[in-house]
């Protein structure tokens, strides 16, 4: 298993923007529906910043690299973002409940 978050502060007139391209990305998961993955993304009470949990079986690939609306998400990062990102590939399960749904 295979545990990723990323934080990071978007500029107070691009959170809009993020959400929705953040939701894209979802919108193509559902779509895409690949096995043995777990992706959860929240806004933080402070408004601007998100953090981004995966969590892959560690038998398949994470799928992100291979959405075109993660790569459109990728695209315009630097603009919108204010800090960050930073990134947390070695974080360990300590318990595991299913994602609620958004």
């Amino acid at each position: 298993m295979s545990v990723t978050i990323v934080r990071y502060r978007v500029k107070p007139d691009h959170v809009e923007e993020n959400a929705r391209l953040v939701r894209a990305v979802y919108d193509e998961l559902a779509a895409v529906a690949p096995s043995g993955f777990h992706y959860a993304t929240s806004l933080l009470d402070d408004g601007t910043t998100f953090v981004h949990v995966a969590i892959t079986d560690g038998a398949t690939p994470a799928p992100l690299p291979g959405l075109a609306a993660f790569a459109t998400f990728q695209a315009g990062l630097d603009a919108r973002v204010e800090e960050g990102p930073t990134f947390e590939r070695s974080a360990s399960v300590v318990g595991s409940y299913p994602f609620a749904a958004g």
